[in-house]
């Protein structure tokens, strides 16, 4: 079995936790392995290395490499596809298996969604193992038994019995309450979003159903131009809900897609007041009197008194306050600040980069107090800033600053100063992670002043 795994997707809905180079499928929300390597962790019970597959972006691609790189685990480079641009799951999902196809020949591939909260045990195993042998003549959706009516997701009415499952005799779209409450007594399915295909039946079915994109992609002179030539659309409105060879195989296991904060809270663990807490760094605490059933994430002291039903999501930069049940209106929030370009719907106050990583301590009118970590062996871009000077204190670990034509190794507690309009560049030669402090002075400091002369990534 061959495993296509989708970690392209932005997670606008948690935001401020998740941001778009930092979405939801790389956060560590509830231990410090994320969702993402949780999703490469299911792949290898079924998969070799050089048989998961990954359809991301090149937002992501340094990303996903330092998270397999964290697992101790290789997966040939030219298995992590970069899309240009999103266009939903099935262009996704085709290109994937197309490629797997070329590689492989006919083979079942499980495709799997980065960004789930999945109980795995035998039951999980056995479902993927019947899916793999209904894919000979099926397209195989997993279906969760509901726990309670969910109007948050889609649901699956399962018909005539096969060996292991159902063939699908409907899908139905997120319900109402009332509605949703029938298709539970009526025995029907959560939609998990997770399948299983056989890459040659399924690119006969796109072929058939949805021709432009099997032309764009036969056609097409790049994967830039079939990008160009697709049309946004998802598996399920594409083939799932047009085929007659739809089955789904129940999946009686637990199963979270976090795709709200009112998600989150359900999974996570709950005091005896009702509160989900989930706090993070040192200084980080939580202390309440008479409140009940909220969830709190946060990086500083959260107190509260009296309050109940509320989602309190704490990022040190933003601070988003809503009501339990509310939470899916959480990506009107992120639309507005998306169309008045505020940059903290793409990036943390830590932001991560091939390198290492950068944390914004603090900024105000004309600078900005960056805490910058850079990985063993890596270096930042050979640039320059046209409207900011820079300053750089090594707190731990041995620096090589390049600025114009002097080199110099610097230790902690040892300094350079980088005037505006001088190639420079930062470099960690030693064996330990470097940290530095920078103060950025001048007139403009966005990040988008930067020239680049020369990039180990390859990057613009």
């Amino acid at each position: 079995m061959k495993t296509l795994i989708l970690a392209g997707g932005k997670g606008t809905r948690l935001w401020p936790l998740s941001r778009e180079l930092m979405p939801k499928q790389f956060i560590r929300i509830f231990d410090d392995t994320s969702l993402f390597q949780k999703t490469v962790e299911r792949a290898l019970l079924f998969s070799k290395p050089r048989e998961i597959f990954i359809v991301t972006n090149k937002e992501y691609h340094f990303r996903v490499f330092d998270e397999l790189r964290d697992m101790g685990i290789e997966i040939p480079k030219e298995n992590v596809l970069l899309e240009p641009v999103g266009k939903n799951t099935l262009p996704a999902i085709y290109w994937g298996l197309k490629i797997i196809h070329e590689n492989f020949g006919k083979s079942k591939v499980a495709v799997l969604p980065s960004d789930h909260l999945i109980d795995v045990n035998e039951k999980y195993i056995k479902a993927f193992k019947t899916a793999e042998k209904l894919a000979e003549n099926y397209f195989v959706t997993f279906g969760i038994k509901p726990t309670r009516p969910h109007t948050g997701y889609g649901y699956i009415k399962p018909g005539e019995k096969l060996e292991g499952g159902y063939k699908v005799a409907e899908f139905k779209e997120k319900p109402d309450l009332e509605t949703a409450k029938k298709y539970v007594e009526e025995g029907y399915y959560w939609n998990s979003g997770m399948f299983m295909f056989d890459t040659e039946l399924f690119i006969e079915e796109v072929k058939r159903l949805t021709p432009e994109i099997y032309n764009a992609f036969e056609e097409a002179k790049s994967i830039e131009e079939a990008y160009e030539l697709v049309p946004d659309i998802s598996v399920d409105y594409g083939i799932m809900e047009k085929t007659d060879k739809a089955a789904v195989v129940p999946l009686n296991v637990y199963w979270n897609d976090l795709g709200s904060f009112d998600a989150i809270y359900e999974a996570l663990k709950k005091d005896g007041n009702g509160n989900a807490v989930k706090i993070k760094g040192m200084k980080a605490d939580y202390l309440q009197v008479d409140s009940k059933n909220n969830l709190i994430i946060t990086e500083r002291l959260t107190a509260t008194v009296g309050v109940e039903n509320l989602l309190i999501i704490d990022t040190g930069d933003a601070l988003l306050v809503a009501s339990r049940g509310e939470s899916q209106k959480v990506k009107y929030i992120y639309e507005r600040l998306k169309k008045r370009g505020d940059e903290r719907v793409i990036v943390h106050r830590t932001a991560y980069r091939p390198w290492g990583s950068y944390t914004v301590l603090e900024e105000g009118d004309r600078y900005k107090i960056k805490r910058l970590t850079v990985l063993p062996g890596k270096r930042l871009s050979l640039q320059m800033h046209y409207h900011r000077s820079e300053h750089w204190v090594v707190v731990r670990g041995t620096a090589k600053a390049i600025v114009g034509e002097e080199e110099i190794l610097l230790r902690p507690g040892e300094s350079i100063f980088i005037p505006a309009g001088v190639k420079h560049r930062l470099e960690n030669p030693g064996k330990v992670v470097l940290e530095v402090i920078e103060t950025q002075i001048g007139e403009y400091l966005g990040e988008d002043d930067i020239v680049r002369f020369q990039d180990d990534f390859g990057r613009d």
